[in-house]
């Protein structure tokens, strides 16, 4: 079935099921061989992508809802999840529904909450759905064009993780369990798009005393090798609750 006759389908069982005119983008942010990537879906018989959303149902809030489609999406649990934006522009989607009839549902005015979601790239397991083609990660360097206002979504999304990188903790939910220091350095350096120094770097993220050495190291290569690392969940919890302090 194509795409036009799956949404004029779905839409009276939406105006029943969800809030009216709010809809929810989701950034999916996942770390894999050293490279920051990004969820995107690719919409059923366009060349366009766009990002992970939905709606909320009139029984839910939004948190609960925003998990939902994340769960949907990828299948994960434990994501962590944070709220940065409303979209609220003019014409958001007429554009991309312009074929549609104006008492369809998704071509209805949305007001879009924004929220960014860091996973672990393993434990994802990429769901492709009625309305998509495909569903995969692409780098943040090189996303290809989408949909609607989501460029202006995923750079404000960014900008907003770099920021936070300045007064709470990242990595328990982008780095396996067992890391060492040049690989949190390396993901610290690819969200800020910056190189940071190695030693002030190291000092700065044993004050911060969120991390538990390991009385093991990293296996291979010719060097010494490196000491692992873990998160102290506990510790890392209250940072996020309660900041870190000092930044980037």
């Amino acid at each position: 079935m194509g795409f036009k006759k799956i949404i004029e389908e779905k839409s009276d069982k939406s105006w029943g099921m969800y809030i009216p005119n709010l809809s929810i983008d989701c950034v999916i942010f996942g770390f894999h061989d050293t490279i920051l990537k990004v969820l995107v879906v690719k919409m059923k018989g366009n060349n366009l992508w766009a990002l992970p959303g939905g709606y909320i149902l009139k029984t839910e809030n939004i948190e609960v809802a925003a998990n939902r489609i994340l769960q949907q999406r990828t299948g994960a649990n434990n994501i962590y999840l944070q709220q940065f934006r409303v979209f609220s522009d003019l014409n958001r989607s007429e554009g991309f529904f312009e074929e549609f009839e104006n008492t369809i549902w998704n071509k209805q005015r949305f007001l879009s909450v924004g929220f960014y979601a860091l996973v672990d790239f393993s434990t994802v397991n990429l769901v492709v759905d009625d309305l998509s083609d495909a569903c995969e990660w692409k780098s943040v360097d090189e996303l290809p064009q989408l949909m609607m206002d989501h460029k202006s979504i995923f750079d404000k999304a960014l900008i907003t993780l770099r920021k936070q990188l300045n007064y709470k903790p990242i990595g328990f939910n982008l780095l396996p369990e067992k890391f060492t220091m040049p690989e949190i350095q390396k993901l610290y350096e690819i969200i800020l798009g910056k190189k940071l120094n190695r030693g002030n770097f190291f000092r700065k993220m044993l004050r911060y005393d969120i991390l538990i050495k390991l009385d093991e190291s990293r296996k291979g290569g010719a060097h010494k090798a490196p000491d692992l690392y873990k998160f102290d969940v506990e510790k890392y919890q209250m940072a996020l609750k309660n900041g870190l302090n000092e930044g980037w």
